[in-house]
């Protein structure tokens, strides 16, 4: 998982990286590696690491991309202000891009809502004819997409 935030020393990047510390061991356990990216130098993140609080807990890697040139990549870059949006990337182990989201500078995502995302990509790598709907949650129905399944989701998942 890529987890692209604005900057170190900002105001929402901390609370997200936070959140995402206190998820960190179950994405671990998923098989999950986590790598946060943000436009400032890897000497700016360990200060930042060394002074803010909420930071204590992260132990994935923070990546360093003072260039943009990864953030121009994956489309989160922005030209005007240098930094890159809040983008989170899930790569499949087999390098497929299978989950995206971008939000602006000013929300922060869910952590607890990555890694249902996660749980469900990990799932439906092992059940590639599956589906999971919306707010599926591990050991929940899921769906079976097919010619019996159209008009008939309802009764699927009661």
């Amino acid at each position: 998982m890529l987890f692209f935030y604005p900057a170190d020393f900002t105001f929402v990047c901390p609370t997200e990286l936070a959140d995402l510390a206190d998820v960190y061991k179950q994405l671990k356990d998923l098989g999950v590696e986590v790598i946060s990216i943000s436009t400032d130098t890897k000497f700016t993140h360990l200060g930042w690491m060394q002074s803010e609080l909420l930071l204590k807990k992260v132990k994935y890697q923070m990546g360093a991309d003072p260039t943009g040139k990864i953030s121009r990549l994956f489309g989160v870059y922005d030209e005007h202000s240098g930094l890159a949006l809040r983008g989170t990337f899930i790569i499949s182990p087999q390098g497929i891009l299978v989950g995206s989201e971008i939000n602006y500078y000013n929300v922060g995502r869910n952590a607890d809502e990555l890694l249902r995302k996660m749980k469900a990509n990990v799932y439906l790598a092992k059940h590639p004819n599956e589906a999971c709907p919306a707010k599926w949650e591990e050991g929940e129905k899921t769906l079976k997409p097919g010619a019996k399944l159209v008009g008939k989701v309802y009764q699927a998942l009661k």
